[in-house]
């Protein structure tokens, strides 16, 4: 079962009241009622969903549709479940176009807006599975002006959503997992919500460990080079017999280097002070370093200017 059947199957579980009812049909209605001269079709694939529909129409039209069960053989063999309405055509086509015209201030409940977006997302809304790629989650629309409405009151629970164009499709579709999951909270399906919520921090946490560990990485190779740095520096000067300029603290800074070369400027703080008896922290190690450098950079100008000047 993927994670929309799943999500789907819950919100059709979900007992609902006539006022509300009447808005998620609406809406279902407008996704994927098909009116052909004497007759309403509605194909769908999931059981519940259908005896959801059924029920719905039931109640509010007073009609009971004859359902048809079909077996589809392609790619894969599953059931389809089509609902057949022949009576008070006329009623309900007029009830499924009024629902083309509802504005976000025509809805006076946040259930009933709640309501318009369940019956939008059960007959054309898809999601990811969280646990096998990004967080996605889209309602899929032939309609325009249905993709604008869902659009608008997503936004009023503000929920980031955003469109795009699919050929002659419109796509109203939500990226961020905590506007996600706040949809589905909305949708009142806790156990999917709980399921989405386990992987996200999961996920979520697996990342943070991914990052620290990128950090300390890149703090190792950032030591490493900085360390190589140094010790170019004390093997030029010992080459140029210039160590001996250094004062005693700077020259003991400099054996340690030589001696752990890879250790990072904490480290070797703390190595000098334990076997030197030097108190000394990280940021006095450092300055040692630079004076050691800039003793480096003086004597390579120096010879620089020499070589000029013969020439």
């Amino acid at each position: 079962m993927t994670f929309t059947t799943m999500l789907k199957e819950e919100i059709s579980k979900n007992d609902f009241n006539v006022i509300e009812a009447r808005y998620e049909l609406i809406a279902f209605l407008n996704c994927i009622g098909k009116f052909n001269k004497d007759e309403l079709l509605i194909t769908v694939e999931n059981a519940s969903i259908a005896r959801r529909i059924y029920k719905e129409i039931k109640v509010i039209y007073g009609v009971s549709p004859k359902i048809i069960v079909r077996i589809q053989k392609r790619f894969k063999v599953k059931q389809i479940y089509i609902l057949s309405i022949k009576e008070r055509l006329d009623f309900i086509k007029d009830s499924i176009n009024m629902g083309l015209k509802i504005e976000l201030a025509d809805l006076v409940s946040d259930e009933e807006k709640i309501a318009f977006l369940e019956g939008a997302f059960l007959a054309v809304g898809n999601v990811t599975n969280p646990s096998t790629s990004g967080y996605h989650l889209e309602f899929i629309f032939t309609k325009e002006r249905l993709a604008k409405q869902v659009l608008n009151l997503l936004k009023h629970f503000k929920l980031k959503a955003k469109t795009i164009k699919r050929g002659y499709k419109t796509v109203v579709y939500i990226k961020a997992s905590e506007n996600i999951s706040d949809l589905i909270k909305l949708f009142k399906a806790t156990n999917a919500l709980f399921y989405f919520e386990d992987i996200r921090i999961y996920r979520d946490h697996k990342n943070m460990v991914n990052r620290l560990n990128n950090c300390e990485i890149a703090n190792q190779e950032k030591t490493f080079k900085a360390g190589l740095k140094q010790l170019e520096d004390i093997n030029y000067l010992k080459k140029m017999d210039l160590f001996d300029l250094l004062d005693e603290k700077t020259k003991i800074v400099a054996e340690v280097r030589v001696k752990y070369p890879e250790v990072s400027l904490q480290e070797l703080a703390d190595i000098i002070t334990l076997e030197y008896d030097y108190k000394i922290g990280k940021s006095g190690v450092n300055h040692h370093f630079i004076k050691l450098s800039e003793l480096v950079k003086r004597h390579k100008g120096v010879c620089s200017n020499e070589s000029k000047i013969s020439k």
